[in-house]
């Protein structure tokens, strides 16, 4: 039985119980209140951080029962979510906070110029999508090394990147390249530190081209979170959390502190999104995403 129904069942006993004069009054009435007191059910998040949640760590959840919770938990933003589920967001008055479905894969990305032609198109379909859907931040890759030394990789994506940066600045879209670690995850990934990520920043030379750092995958190949978020918060455009080790829970089972980072985080003046990008390990998956946004929620 679903919530309203039974909650309608057990109003109409309150009503039959009562005296008759006004049930039907009363039953609306008590109705009103209780789907008044269901909606509002929620966190009292203190709006110093802007919550949003990877999509892909859900997948088992249907995305409108996603919607539901996160709404329910206090926020309102999903990452990772492409132009045929945004009409789910959009029902819900929910923020596509990072966009996908341009990219080609996580290991064919920019760094090599033979996927050039087909980047070029994808992404300069999906940013005028991007734009006309009310969106702001567009997820790309640099993809793997297969050999290719660190200035040939910077070249090539600069020289890529430049055929579409133009159309992002016109349309207000902001290009966001991930950090991803090489050691655990996503071997032979080229944009595995903020050293050469932010080497990419500068040879651009766009406003519309920021690094995604993400703290799981960076705690792993480089360690020290806060001072590289406090010495280089401009070249960072948007923040993905995960426990270390295992890429679970941000609690007390993993070596990370998430207040403190995002205190530095926050100290920066940062006003753009932090998804959870961790995967539920306990069989009350929405719990530990509510869990995850009160530890952030400084």
């Amino acid at each position: 039985m679903s919530k309203s129904s039974s909650r309608r069942t057990a109003i109409k006993n309150i009503v039959a119980g009562t005296a008759a004069f006004g049930a039907t009054g009363l039953l609306s009435s008590l109705e009103a209140s209780a789907e008044k007191l269901e909606k509002t059910h929620q966190l009292k998040l203190k709006g110093t951080i802007n919550h949003s949640v990877c999509r892909w760590c859900y997948q088992d959840i249907p995305l409108e029962d996603l919607c539901v919770a996160v709404r329910k938990i206090g926020f309102s933003a999903i990452d990772l979510v492409g132009p045929k589920d945004w009409p789910t967001l959009k029902n819900h008055d929910i923020y596509s906070s990072m966009c996908n479905g341009a990219e080609i894969s996580l290991t064919k990305g920019w760094n090599h110029t033979e996927y050039h032609p087909t980047l070029i198109q994808s992404y300069t379909e999906h940013i005028g999508l991007v734009a006309d859907a009310g969106y702001k931040n567009l997820i790309c890759f640099s993809g793997n090394r297969e050999g290719m030394d660190d200035e040939t990789g910077l070249k090539n994506c600069v020289t890529g990147l430049q055929e579409i940066i133009g159309l992002a600045e016109k349309k207000g879209v902001i290009i966001q390249m991930e950090l991803l670690n090489s050691k655990i995850n996503h071997k032979d990934q080229m944009c595995d530190n903020t050293k050469w990520g932010i080497e990419l920043v500068k040879r651009l030379g766009s406003e519309n081209f920021k690094l995604l750092y993400d703290i799981y995958h960076m705690q792993i190949d480089e360690g020290d979170v806060i001072r590289t978020i406090t010495d280089n918060h401009q070249y960072f455009g948007h923040y993905h959390t995960g426990g270390v080790p295992g890429r679970n829970e941000i609690d007390e089972t993993q070596e990370l502190y998430y207040p403190a980072i995002m205190r530095g985080i926050a100290a920066t003046g940062y006003k753009g999104f932090v998804a959870q990008e961790f995967i539920p390990s306990r069989p009350d998956k929405l719990k530990s995403l509510e869990q995850g946004v009160i530890i952030c929620d400084i």
